[in-house]
């Protein structure tokens, strides 16, 4: 455990820091309970820090890029910020605006990512860990009910970690959890995440309105800029003349991910191939969120020293639908009293 700063309100932050035999480093912050580092090596066996974010919990409270933070209670967007529950309706606090248009998204003002989570280090000699709990209470940005979240990271070992996710509530309230880690797999100091080949496991995405809220369509990914079932270039049609590149200022839409048999079978691969570097991802959530960085805009200094411009760094956001409390017809993500619900993603890196 070190030391890691002060919060705008003074409070200590720490860091956690677990390695494997191979020489793969990951550093967790109980700061939003996020993913501050992963040095991982290249084909040439150099290692390189491939996440963007900071070296000091200062910068992470500065900026609202939620770089590898835990974003909820609801990751992503709820339309107006406001849903109807149990024939109630509960108003949220609005903290993004596209087209001009409020919408509540990643919890809020002061979400998940902006909270001091209590912390458990195990560790072990081939699977560390860091377990962090945190107590939402009943109101919290606008949601019914007190939820209590525990969320462990685990290098499983061979540049896997694994995210587990848990939650219970004593009344119904919308749970959609996910880490907002954004990935340069050439390393956090480059400037363009284009040359990533991406390969997606989804036949169909969810299109969006000008506020970026799903209109409720599932649309076909064939013939379109959002067909990733082959690889493809991040770079190669991000700037095609399509609607809906140009609402979200290129690729910022959730992909549900095709019918497995194993839950836990790859979804997704990122391939950067100046390094080498293969990103494999795994989840049991339906959809994943694919964003390009395309509202980073050179304000944020990393840890390197150098500015993030705009779409240095991609997300691959496991999760649930956006504004599903809103939208009958996606998966529910109600959670109710006497329920668990539980998550789990893997990011696996490796090279080729």
């Amino acid at each position: 455990m070190i030391p890691f700063g002060l919060t705008s309100s003074g409070e200590p932050a720490q860091l956690f820091v677990l390695q494997d035999r191979d020489g793969a480093e990951i550093a967790l912050t109980d700061y939003g309970a996020t993913l501050v580092r992963w040095r991982a090596p290249d084909r040439r066996g150099q290692l390189d820090d491939v996440v963007l974010g900071f070296n000091r919990v200062e910068a992470y409270a500065a900026h609202t890029a939620y770089f590898g933070a835990i974003v909820g209670r609801y990751g992503n967007r709820i339309a107006h910020g406001r849903f109807t529950l149990d024939g109630r309706t509960h108003e949220l606090a609005t903290n993004n605006a596209p087209a001009g248009i409020p919408c509540h998204l990643h919890g809020g003002r002061a979400g998940f990512d902006r909270k001091i989570w209590a912390s458990e280090f195990r560790p072990h000699p081939t699977q560390p860990a860091v377990t962090f709990r945190l107590r939402s209470p009943d109101g919290d940005e606008g949601y019914p009910g007190n939820l209590d979240v525990t969320v462990t990271y685990t290098l499983v070992g061979a540049g896997e970690l694994q995210i587990d996710y848990l939650a219970r509530s004593d009344r119904a309230t919308p749970v959609n959890l996910t880490n907002h880690v954004y990935f340069n797999l050439a390393g956090e100091q480059t400037e363009s995440i284009l040359g990533h080949l991406v390969t997606l496991q989804a036949s169909t995405y969810l299109p969006v309105d000008a506020g970026m809220i799903p209109t409720g369509e599932v649309a076909p990914v064939g013939n379109t800029p959002f067909d990733f079932r082959a690889p493809c270039r991040i770079g190669e049609r991000i700037e095609h003349p399509n609607e809906q590149l140009r609402l979200a200022a290129g690729y910022d839409h959730n992909f549900i991910l095709d019918p497995r048999t194993d839950p836990l079978a790859p979804a997704g691969l990122v391939f950067e191939p100046q390094s080498g570097r293969l990103l494999e991802f795994r989840t049991t959530e339906p959809g994943v969120q694919f964003y390009t960085g395309n509202f980073i805009n050179g304000s944020e200094v990393g840890k390197s020293g150098h500015a993030y411009g705009r779409r240095s760094g991609f997300c691959l956001e496991t999760q649930h639908f956006p504004d599903s409390p809103n939208q009958p017809s996606f998966p529910s993500t109600i959670l109710r009293p006497g329920q668990t619900w539980t998550s789990r993603t893997v990011y696996r890196l490796s090279t080729r």
